[in-house]
């Protein structure tokens, strides 16, 4: 008798030019077990490639492909898709999770899609144009390939929407607040996963006031109150708040129009420069990197460093106004969690009007939990992320509560 074949949930996280995907095994209960995850880089250029593992470390690829072999998202999906499947065996997709950077107004929680719900994430496209359609495409693709599948979309806004309304308005005339222009914040998906973890590690802490800081290449804050978001730096766009990467973040309006007016620049330069020739590489003229930065003593590398640090500082005051003070801070993301001088160098800052301090030997440890001392009236924790565990749960949650609909 043929052995059935083993439930799985896949992710999906689509970017400009990479596509990456995580395969869960759905086991008893709905409790999901990483199986497999991967990732293509470099879709549509001359050197595209695939790096996957199984979730043991084994590698299931790491080799380069052709363009021909994943021209657009599509292809990429289904190449990626084909790999993990096999090395997995025999597997049955029961639903797909997708990553979207921007639901706007409309949607609150996680979604399943339908041709109307595809429609209007088509229509929000203006709200994030840089990476709303990226996101698309791993839908599209899906659809392509297996349009019997269900599909579910989860929103990085969704976990901000229910913020108090002063911390989503700006200082525009109100129609346009009306308008749907406002501040939406983003990071959500790993801001709800901390709020799920928290209350597990520090129950008591969860209840109170807490400052998540997500620092990666993409770099916000969210300040909690009772695991609910409060406040957060990034805004209409994911452009405001701290620098980044490659992005500038918080920038005088006024500077844009300098830009346009006086040196010519285009909206297509403009947007060139804000997204990807700003941050910490356009800072430093070296790197979008911290990692490369921090170990480049140049006074170059530096200077991105402490402005770096310098307005992560500032925005932790300001998210601690939002909330009244401040019982606790977590880091997450790549360089939160990974980056312990950047986090010591920011509570260093922080000092002169936090009671806080770190635990040294605890800060560096390869693994760190709680880093703060002892006697530092404000608990300050390293939370690693799972965002694509996220996704997968509530892609879970979604397959059954449309399975009891069409009962």
């Amino acid at each position: 008798m043929a052995q059935e074949a083993a439930p799985v949930i896949i992710v999906v996280n689509a970017g400009s030019s990479s596509l990456k995907l995580s395969v869960y095994f759905l086991e008893d209960g709905d409790a999901l077990r990483l199986a497999a995850h991967g990732a293509i880089e470099e879709i549509g250029a001359d050197e595209p490639h695939l790096q996957a593992a199984m979730a043991d470390g084994s590698d299931i690829a790491d080799e380069p492909l052709s363009q021909q072999q994943v021209k657009d998202h599509g292809a990429a999906y289904q190449v990626l898709r084909e790999r993990m499947t096999r090395a997995l065996e025999d597997v049955q997709p029961m639903a797909v999770g997708h990553r979207v950077l921007h639901g706007g107004r409309d949607f609150s929680a996680p979604v399943v899609i339908d041709e109307q719900v595809r429609q209007r994430l088509d229509e929000l496209i203006p709200l994030a144009p840089l990476h709303q359609p990226h996101n698309l495409t791993g839908i599209d693709a899906v659809s392509r390939y297996a349009p019997e599948v269900l599909q579910v979309a989860c929103f990085d806004t969704a976990f901000h929407h229910q913020r108090p309304e002063l911390s989503m308005m700006t200082g525009l005339p109100w129609s346009w607040f009306e308008k749907g222009l406002q501040r939406y914040g983003f990071h959500g998906l790993s801001y709800e996963y901390i709020a799920h973890r928290l209350p597990e590690l520090d129950p008591a802490l969860a209840k109170g006031h807490v400052i998540v800081a997500h620092l990666g290449n993409g770099a916000s804050l969210c300040a909690m109150t009772d695991c609910r978001s409060m406040e957060t730096t990034m805004s209409f766009t994911a452009l405001d708040g701290l620098p980044m990467g490659t992005r500038c973040g918080a920038l005088d309006p006024g500077t844009v129009l300098y830009l346009q007016q006086q040196h010519g620049l285009d909206n297509d330069a403009l947007q060139d420069m804000l997204y990807k020739e700003s941050g910490l590489k356009g800072i430093s003229g070296i790197s979008s990197n911290m990692q490369t930065l921090l170990d480049d003593d140049s006074p170059q590398a530096r200077r991105a460093i402490d402005f770096f640090v310098y307005r992560t500082a500032q925005e932790i005051g300001r998210m601690a106004v939002a909330v009244g003070g401040f019982d606790g801070l977590v880091f997450t993301g790549g360089i939160g969690e990974h980056a312990a001088p950047i986090r010591q160098m920011i509570v260093d800052r922080l000092k002169a009007l936090f009671p806080v301090a770190l635990d040294h030997d605890a800060n560096g440890a390869e693994d760190p939990d709680i880093i703060s001392t002892e006697d530092s009236a404000i608990t300050v924790r390293v939370i690693p992320t799972d965002e694509e565990g996220m996704l997968a749960r509530h892609t879970v949650s979604l397959l059954r509560r449309h399975a009891d609909q069409d009962a």
